[in-house]
C-alpha cells in the first residue's frame, strides 16, 4: 500500500468525533487530587501497557509515540513524572493554562539526548528552550472519554495560541494491516512507535488496558542493583548491569552500551530502559539491549 492510499484511509480526529459546545470545553478538567502534588511525590498519571498484535484498532485513537521527556503540568508547576519540578523558563510556564496537562517535551525524532540535556539543567538556557515543544496528549483528571478530552485539548490550546504548545495528533486506523504499515513507516522515519488510546475510555491513573503502546521491538524498565565487571576488551570497566524487574526477578544486561557508558555506568538505584524481543518461560527478557537511563 503506498503512502497516499494508506494515509487517505485514516480519517482525522475532527472527522470522527462530534464537536463539543463551547460551554463544556473547559469543564471538569482536573480534580484537586491531581492538581495538588508535592515536590517529592509522583503525580497520578496514566501509563501504557503493550498492544497485542493482531487485534483490531477500530475502537482506538492512534498517535505517534514521541521520543521525548514526559512532563506533567499540575496547573502551577511543570514536573517530571517522578514529581520533581522541571526548571523551565518563566515565559514557558507563564503561558500554560491553569489546567492539568500531560504530554511530552519534544525536539523531534532522534533528538532525545539533546532534549534531555536541555530540560534537566537547573538553570534553563533560554535559547535551547525556544526549540522545545510541549506536546499534549491528555488532561489528567478530566471527565468524559478520551475522544472528548482530545477535543478539549484542541480547544484549550487554540485559546492559549502558543506555537510551541501543541496537541499530539490523533487518528483512526481502519484495520490491523494499516496499523502495522503505519508502525513500519514511523520506524523507518526514525520514530519510536505508536500509542493507541481507547476512544471511549475514562481517565484513570495507573497502568491501563485503555492506553497501549506498539513498537517493532518492545521496551521495558528495570532498576540497577549492581555493576558486573567486564572481561576481555571490557576489563576494568562495566561488563553488565544487574537489573531487578518489578516482580523481583533479576537479570544481567550486557549489550547496548557505548564506551562512555561503560566507563561511567548508570548509578545503583537508577531506572533504565531496555529493548527486548520476547520472554523466557520464567518471564525474563530475551535479547535485551540497553537504551537509556530514565532520568526523571
Amino acid at each position: 500500500m503506498n503512502n497516499e492510499r494508506f494515509f487517505g484511509r485514516m480519517r482525522p480526529l475532527c472527522m470522527v468525533i462530534s464537536g463539543l459546545c463551547a460551554s463544556t470545553v473547559f469543564a471538569a478538567v482536573a480534580t484537586p487530587a491531581v492538581l495538588q502534588v508535592s515536590a517529592s511525590s509522583q503525580p497520578a498519571l496514566m501509563h501504557a501497557k503493550l498492544w497485542s498484535t493482531g487485534h483490531s484498532p477500530n475502537d482506538y485513537l492512534v498517535s505517534e509515540k514521541l521520543d521525548g521527556v514526559r512532563a506533567f503540568w499540575d496547573g502551577q508547576v511543570l514536573r517530571f513524572r517522578s514529581g520533581l519540578p522541571i526548571a523551565a523558563p518563566a515565559w514557558f510556564t507563564a503561558a500554560l493554562p491553569a489546567t492539568a496537562l500531560d504530554g511530552e517535551l519534544w525536539l523531534g525524532r532522534g533528538r532525545f539526548d539533546e532534549l534531555s540535556g536541555t530540560v534537566r539543567r537547573q538553570t534553563p538556557v533560554d535559547a535551547d528552550w525556544r526549540r522545545v515543544q510541549y506536546m499534549i496528549f491528555d488532561l489528567p483528571g478530566a471527565s468524559g472519554g478520551f475522544s472528548e478530552r482530545a477535543q478539549r485539548i484542541a480547544a484549550l490550546l487554540a485559546q492559549v495560541n502558543q506555537p510551541w504548545l501543541q496537541a499530539v495528533p490523533q487518528q483512526t486506523v481502519p484495520d490491523a494491516n494499516a496499523l502495522n504499515q503505519w508502525l513500519k513507516q514511523t520506524a523507518q522515519a526514525g520514530g519510536e512507535g505508536l500509542v493507541l488510546h481507547r476512544a471511549n475510555a475514562l481517565w484513570s491513573p495507573g497502568r491501563s488496558d485503555a492506553l497501549l503502546k506498539l513498537k517493532l521491538q518492545p521496551d521495558a524498565e528495570a532498576r540497577v542493583v549492581a555493576h558486573l565487571p567486564g572481561k576481555g576488551k571490557h576489563a576494568g570497566r562495566l561488563g553488565a548491569l544487574l537489573l531487578e524487574l518489578p516482580d523481583g526477578q533479576r537479570f544481567a544486561l550486557g549489550t547496548g552500551f557505548t564506551d562512555a557508558q561503560r566507563e561511567s555506568p548508570p548509578p545503583l538505584g537508577a531506572v533504565v530502559t531496555y529493548r527486548y524481543r520476547n520472554h523466557t518461560p520464567k518471564g525474563l527478557p530475551k535479547f535485551a539491549s540497553f537504551v537509556r537511563v530514565r532520568e526523571d
